[in-house]
């Protein structure tokens, strides 16, 4: 399974595996792309970081890269219905590193997202 995690930070050790998990999806200036069968793991940046609030288009963030699911600390309604829609899970992760998320995962213990923790506003701080 492939699996998103957006993040601030570019680089770090392991293709950005402790680089920890940004707390809103969209204005996330990278993603870490995990295999979880594999452990292999590249970084890419984000391509649509500068949109307009509910105007994200989760397709150009991820560019050509394909995942089956993402990890994130927060989220829009516009975000999670369209990501939804294209058959991609969405889990709510923790504050942490990509690493310390992937690991509850694979453990069963992240929840899925769902509409009523998802940001309503531009003010992200009380959905993350």
């Amino acid at each position: 399974m492939k699996i998103a995690f957006p993040t601030s930070q570019e680089g770090g050790q392991g293709s950005g595996m402790e680089n920890p998990v940004h707390d809103h999806f969209g204005s996330a200036g990278f993603f870490v792309i995990v295999d979880s069968e594999t452990g292999e793991s590249e970084m890419i940046r984000n391509r649509d970081r500068h949109h307009k609030h509910g105007e994200c288009q989760p397709g150009r963030f991820l560019g050509s890269a394909k995942v089956d699911a993402i990890i994130a600390g927060g989220m829009g309604k516009g975000a999670l219905s369209k990501l939804s829609k294209e058959g991609i899970a969405v889990y709510r992760g923790i504050e942490g590193s990509v690493s310390e998320n992937l690991a509850l995962f694979k453990k069963g213990k992240l929840p899925a997202f769902t509409m009523d923790q998802t940001c309503t506003d531009a003010d992200h701080h009380h959905c993350c």
